[in-house]
């Protein structure tokens, strides 16, 4: 006697636990994570900042230009130098226009802090500010 099509159909597929709906419930979630986060690109240095009393928080999305006390420029990890910053300013620039933070050492020559401030100004930048801590 030949099978019904209920009998094959359960002989052909199996009892097993379907994980397509799981899989895309975990791809919406995915998608979702990497959509809402903000990705915001670093310095890339620790550097120890000058105090100052009227210190103020800055939104997040800015471009950190990071001065090492030895005088290295960093942006992302990597020392871009003095040359580098009127490039990467107006590369940035360029897709949304944000302020540009130097976290400079507070052992940086002032030379050095306006020469790098002077290349983000010729990059276009509207707004350029210092990094700063609060005094204890």
């Amino acid at each position: 006697m030949k099978p019904s099509l209920q009998e094959r159909l359960e002989q052909h597929h199996g009892h097993g636990i379907d994980l397509a709906p799981m899989l895309d419930f975990v791809l919406n979630l995915l998608i979702f994570f990497i959509i809402t986060s903000v990705v915001v690109k670093e310095a890339g240095v620790e550097v120890e900042k000058p105090q100052a009393s009227t210190a103020q928080s800055l939104p997040t999305e800015v471009i950190e230009l990071g001065i090492t006390a030895d005088g290295q420029v960093m942006y992302d990890h990597g020392n871009i130098g003095i040359d580098g910053v009127r490039a990467v300013v107006s590369a940035l620039l360029s897709a949304e226009d944000r302020p540009v933070v130097v976290l400079a050492d507070r052992r940086v020559p002032t030379e050095l802090l306006v020469q790098v401030m002077d290349e983000a100004k010729l990059g276009g930048a509207k707004s350029l500010n210092i990094a700063t801590s609060a005094p204890p």
